[in-house]
């Protein structure tokens, strides 16, 4: 179904299944409890989610596939980000023209970075793709600044012409993003018993196009386009021999995979009509390397899982702070309570980092095949169990 076999297609059904339950499934805990702390069913949060998975999906399609890594992504989610605030200045506060200039830009500024940094491969085009993405930052930083706005960001203000919504104008309010009327940041909560969910706008709609974008990532990887840049990954040299330029395919790929960082640009610009340099800066290109290593290079639901596990430790790890840990083990003696809040307190808080250099660290030496691997361990050893036990079941019953 979808042009995609029965087993692709089950995965794009749970992914599916997975983000439309998001709200019910990130907040298991009662409101008011102990372990409310580690609910991440909120809407801002659950945006991040599917909007970094975006940026993690279009870099694996880059890195996964041909190998090349590189670490200016970043300058691809920023321009995304400022063609976004800019049509909402300038056009309506329609989220799709937003999203498609973003699209379409970020593509084009792909085109020309892509093409200068492929003449190199190896650590030459990385190093390469981080020098234009730290020249963009730079430049949106002071040079830029009319288009830009600097240090402050690009926001909006009252005063932009936005000529499809001049009835909005006249409000005297800025207006918000929204869909044909649908307001993105608009939610509806529903509370059964001590649990509350919230059921936004914005969510449903990036995490929509998480989706459709995750559908062309797999047809992408199950495609002759696809094979050609594994050919490209597994011995460049050797595909050249036969006669075919990889060129066009690598670049190809670069393309697409700066799109993808466009899209999930826009969808943050979508989200809070503001664009900062920041967002081009070396670590945010740092970070989503993170995320694809971490859920597993070259695998589909990889680097949605890696993107939503980085998310969930900068938001959730990084608020827990001595005052509550100090409520989670009040239970102990004063002496010993003390010392496990000092052993525990530089993992969590400002120290997540620690936690997020640990966690990768073990997953590279132990787990090459990131989130995914690790799952697929845990099924294989489940299926061995379950097989050892039908063999010895099959083995005492008597024949019939």
């Amino acid at each position: 179904m979808f042009g995609l076999d029965k087993k692709d297609f089950m995965l794009l059904v749970i992914v599916a299944i997975l983000t439309m339950c998001a709200p019910f499934l990130l907040n298991p805990f009662p409101e008011g409890s102990a372990m409310a702390q580690f609910n991440a069913g909120y809407p801002d949060l659950m945006q991040r989610f599917v909007i970094f998975g975006i940026f993690a999906i279009g870099f694996n399609i880059l890195f996964g596939l041909t190998g090349y890594l590189s670490f200016g992504h970043a300058a691809f989610l920023g321009v995304g980000s400022y063609s976004a605030v800019w049509m909402f200045k300038l056009l309506s506060m329609n989220v799709i023209p937003a999203i498609a200039l973003a699209v379409v830009t970020s593509g084009l500024f792909a085109l020309v970075i892509g093409y200068v940094s492929l003449r190199r491969s190896g650590i030459y085009f990385s190093i390469l793709t981080l020098a234009f993405a730290q020249m963009s930052f730079a430049l949106a930083y002071s040079v830029l600044t009319p288009i830009t706005g600097g240090e402050t960001g690009l926001q909006l203000a009252l005063d932009d012409p936005r000529i499809l919504d001049m009835v909005a104008n006249e409000t005297g309010n800025i207006p918000v993003p929204g869909l044909f009327g649908l307001e993105m940041r608009g939610s509806f909560d529903l509370s059964m018993g001590n649990w509350v969910f919230t059921f936004n706008t914005g969510y449903y709609f990036s995490a929509l196009i998480m989706l459709i974008s995750f559908y062309i990532a797999i047809r992408i990887f199950r495609s002759p386009f696809g094979l050609m840049l594994r050919a490209v990954k597994s011995n460049q040299q050797r595909l050249k021999y036969t006669g075919l330029n990889p060129r066009p395919y690598t670049l190809a790929a670069f393309v697409i995979s700066g799109m993808y960082a466009g899209l999930a640009g826009g969808l943050m610009a979508a989200m809070d009509p503001l664009a900062g340099a920041e967002r081009m800066f070396w670590t945010a290109s740092g970070e989503v390397v993170l995320m694809t290593i971490l859920g597993g290079v070259g695998t589909l639901i990889g680097p949605v899982l890696g993107a939503g596990m980085i998310k969930y430790m900068e938001n959730i790890i990084s608020k827990i702070n001595s005052d509550i840990l100090h409520t989670w083990f009040a239970f102990l003696p004063d002496g010993l309570e003390d010392f496990v809040v000092a052993i525990v307190y530089p993992f969590i808080g400002k120290g997540w980092h620690l936690t997020l250099g640990i966690v990768f660290m073990l997953v590279v030496i132990f787990l090459p095949g990131g989130l995914v691997e690790g799952g697929q361990r845990i099924a294989r050893l489940f299926r061995r169990k379950k097989a050892d036990d039908t063999g010895k079941s099959a083995s005492t019953e008597p024949a019939e």
